[in-house]
């Protein structure tokens, strides 16, 4: 074959992956609050009695600790959104926070931007037997790292029974220079009854040590609710249905319609 030739088959084959990864990232528009605000069900907006509290990208071995004992004086569950390198890492960790009420949830296999489009099913199905084997969780939700949720993504988790879901309130406790105060004025700016409340239980995709600016803020974030006569929990008591819940309504409601067909 022509070195011509060659090259021309080359290019266009670079084009069709290129083509193909655009058309994957299109749905990223679903990380802007704009898009969020019309889909507000994959936002986390539930019950107007009622905030979610979730974390992101642990376990780690010495903040999620601290974040669950905290928890735990507040009286709090929350959903801790699991990335499974993570998992591998510390298992009793992540064991530990599914032992102490708290709702598991899928992060990914770990903290990648969507730039292989080809490997998110199998890294999604991967994060997910690694979360639910050493939790012992079967989990209903999903977030993408970065809030992004492409359409390879987004086809994975439907097949794996999880629901998207992203949230209203950003503490932005990941950055640089953050603080309790900082954080937790970011998010009651941003909160009110039906929202979801990100914040972050590990450093392993921010600034080190940047877990300590949530830990800061959760008194002043639960105590607020709570002046407001809003509860606080996991993403199960938010009004919403996981994607695990759905299918065991499917589940229930088939073999019910079966018999109404047979009956009738």
């Amino acid at each position: 074959m022509r070195r011509s030739t060659v090259r021309s088959v080359t290019t266009a084959g670079a084009l069709l992956v290129a083509a193909g990864a655009v058309a994957d990232l299109l749905p990223t528009v679903t990380a802007v609050s704009p898009v969020r605000r019309l889909c507000p069900g994959l936002a986390g907006r539930g019950d107007p009695g009622h905030v979610a509290l979730t974390l992101d990208d642990g376990p780690h071995p010495v903040a999620t600790p601290l974040l669950l004992q905290r928890l735990d004086e507040l009286a709090v569950r929350a959903t801790f959104f699991l990335l499974a390198e993570q998992v591998r890492r510390y298992p009793r960790v992540a064991y530990e926070t599914r032992e102490r009420g708290h709702e598991i949830a899928v992060h990914g296999l770990r903290h990648d931007p969507p730039t292989r489009p080809w490997r998110a099913g199998t890294d999604l199905v991967e994060a997910h037997r690694i979360i639910a084997d050493v939790t012992g969780a079967k989990p209903g939700w999903y977030r993408p790292p970065y809030g992004v949720l492409t359409t390879s993504r987004a086809v994975a988790a439907r097949r794996l029974g999880l629901r998207p879901v992203l949230w209203t309130a950003d503490g932005r406790d990941w950055a640089a220079g953050a603080d309790g105060d900082s954080v937790a004025r970011r998010v009651l700016a941003r909160l009110d009854g039906g929202g979801t409340v990100l914040l972050h239980d590990s450093d392993v995709a921010a600034v080190p040590g940047s877990w300590r600016s949530a830990l800061g803020a959760l008194d002043t974030i639960v105590g607020h609710c709570r002046a407001q006569g809003l509860l606080v929990g996991p993403l199960r008591d938010h009004g919403l249905r996981s994607g695990s819940e759905k299918s065991r309504r499917r589940r229930v409601t088939e073999p019910a319609l079966a018999g109404q067909r047979q009956n009738g």
